[in-house]
């Protein structure tokens, strides 16, 4: 029997509140891990394989307890990349955190483009998995000119807000900037990908009030919850910094 069957079949036995517990530790224990074992470079590798892997997850729903509607997994991931820039803002400088920020982009970008040609690619008489990829790797325009809107201009308002709190509270209150960056930046990408995605780019355009309470607010709460969970982290970070990698 193939080891990753039977895995995801164990998985499939837990709640969906403990796949989430699972997968936010395991986000958690792999940017320490990456950041241990390579430094600042650890962060940019995990960066760009987070931001490729929650717009992969982003296409798979799930139920959750606290929404009647279904809810697209990939707000975890993605969460994790701003704490990924609060540490490099913290302990390295804002500008490595702005070079992650254009790393997870190109990345994700490339991505994309390479699955395109992939998919591009006329595939045999006997080929399965052409509609699979298809189906996975083939991107909406709009949601994909979204996002990426979004991430840049949510990802650089957090290394600007962090780095502004830093400066205006003495340098002291670490907790206190990572939680209102993330908290705030989790707004602004929130609101420009919905915007854009559900009302510019759409051709057939969703009401305001809709787009708020749905789109806007709807995994919100989520994201405040994450970004108070992460607090403890952007402290321990400290300790998985080897000094020849500040």
């Amino acid at each position: 029997m193939n080891f990753f069957f039977n895995l995801t079949a164990i998985f499939n036995s837990f709640s969906t509140e403990l796949m989430w517990v699972i997968l936010l530790f395991f986000c958690y224990i792999s940017i320490l891990t990456f950041l241990r074992l390579f430094g600042y470079v650890g962060i940019f590798i995990y960066c760009a394989l987070a931001v490729i892997g929650a717009n992969i997850q982003v296409l798979k729903t799930v139920d959750f307890f606290y929404s009647p509607e279904p809810v697209a997994l990939g707000t975890i991931l993605f969460a994790s990349t701003f704490l990924c820039t609060d540490i490099l803002s913290e302990y390295f400088d804002k500008n490595k955190a702005r070079m992650n920020i254009l790393i997870g982009f190109c990345a994700f970008l490339f991505m994309t483009l390479l699955m395109v040609i992939t998919i591009g690619f006329k595939p045999s008489s006997d080929d399965w998995v052409q509609e699979s990829l298809s189906n996975v790797f083939t991107p909406m325009t709009r949601f994909f000119i979204a996002s990426m809107i979004a991430y840049l201009i949510s990802q650089y308002f957090d290394v600007w807000f962090f780095n502004y709190i830093k400066r205006v509270t003495s340098e002291k209150y670490l907790w206190l900037r990572n939680n209102l960056s993330t908290i705030a930046s989790s707004l602004v990408d929130n609101t420009v990908f919905s915007i854009f995605a559900w009302i510019l780019l759409n051709p057939e355009p969703i009401s305001i009030y809709n787009v708020i309470m749905i789109y806007i607010l709807g995994t919100y709460l989520l994201r405040i919850l994450l970004a108070l969970f992460d607090t403890p982290l952007i402290y321990l970070a400290k300790f998985f910094i080897k000094k020849t990698n500040v």
